[in-house]
């Protein structure tokens, strides 16, 4: 029989698992998600989550608690009578009443090769560290942080020069169709779960404004994975003089380069830039209020020439 389930989840990552799910058949209780939120340059406006405006597509039950430790909202979530709760990105703590609040548990997509990159910042942490590999995986949630039996894994490769968003997208495609595959067997009885191996554990720290910085005395190769680990979102960023003036520019592509200089010293006509050991060239910009540009593009409109130098 199809599994009644709780799905939980809030941003565009979570979409395709929520959408998979009604597809496999299962019955969807209710679905979790993070309240809706100002929006707009003057915060007048108010967003549903994207997981919120997918749900109500479905025709589903939408549930927006502030939190989770209440006992009115625990008593709601058990009253559901779900046999499972599958969460993927939701961004609330779940205490012990809910991950206990079903009959057969909450279980987890996470976007990281446990005990590897546990936490909030997965994805990006993995390429930011140049992780070649990674995994998208199914594990059964317990109060400690990405610490329960993992049920499923699905590998990907990290290429050299692909983006966190080509990952995020890439991953939460197979996040899909793996959440899928284990509650068909969860359905049979056939999940199977094994816990976590005690070494080499590190943990995804929220990315901080203050980290989004570049740093050319770095060698090329940590620039080059700070760049494509930030891209799209929050966006790695440096300071070129344009018109006289100091402005913010958004580095959101580069490949690595043979070329040698000073730090920050632009060596070509075609942005290469200088880094602690080697150099990267800069391939995709954006400057602030404008829209990102191919580097031939964006030096069309903004003189940046051999010799400039990028703070």
């Amino acid at each position: 029989m199809p599994l009644r389930v709780i799905f939980m989840g809030t941003p565009d990552f979570s979409v395709p698992t929520l959408n998979a799910i009604a597809q496999a058949g299962h019955e969807i209780a209710a679905v979790y998600t993070q309240p809706p939120r100002a929006a707009g340059r003057r915060g007048l406006e108010v967003k549903k989550s994207p997981v919120h405006a997918a749900a109500e597509a479905l025709e589903l039950d939408v549930r927006t608690p502030v939190s989770l430790k209440g006992e009115a909202e625990q008593a709601a979530f058990r009253a559901l009578g779900a046999d499972v709760a599958v969460v993927v990105a939701y961004g609330l703590l779940l205490p012990e009443p809910i991950l206990e609040g079903t009959r057969l548990g909450a279980y987890n997509g996470h976007a990281s090769a446990l005990p590897r990159w546990r936490g909030a910042a997965p994805i990006q942490r993995a390429v930011m560290a140049g992780d070649r590999e990674t995994a998208m995986m199914v594990m059964k949630m317990e109060q400690g942080l990405d610490t329960g039996p993992v049920a499923l894994s699905h590998t990907i490769a990290i290429g050299p020069d692909m983006t966190a968003g080509e990952l995020h997208d890439a991953m939460m495609q197979a996040g899909a169709a793996l959440m899928v595959e284990a509650l068909a067997r969860l359905e049979q009885g056939e999940l199977d779960l094994a816990p976590q191996v005690e070494d080499g554990v590190t943990y995804a720290n929220k990315i901080d404004k203050g980290e989004t910085r570049i740093d050319w005395s770095r060698p090329a190769a940590e620039v080059h994975n700070h760049i494509r680990g930030l891209s799209p979102f929050p966006g790695a960023w440096c300071e070129a003089t344009i018109a006289g003036k100091p402005e913010r520019i958004k580095v959101l592509r580069s490949v690595l380069s043979d070329l040698q200089g000073e730090p920050g010293r632009v060596t070509d006509d075609h942005l290469a830039v200088a880094c602690g050991d080697g150099a990267v060239r800069l391939v995709e910009l954006q400057r602030a209020g404008g829209k990102p540009l191919e580097v031939a593009d964006f030096l069309r409109g903004t003189r940046i020439a051999a010799g400039d130098r990028l703070a």
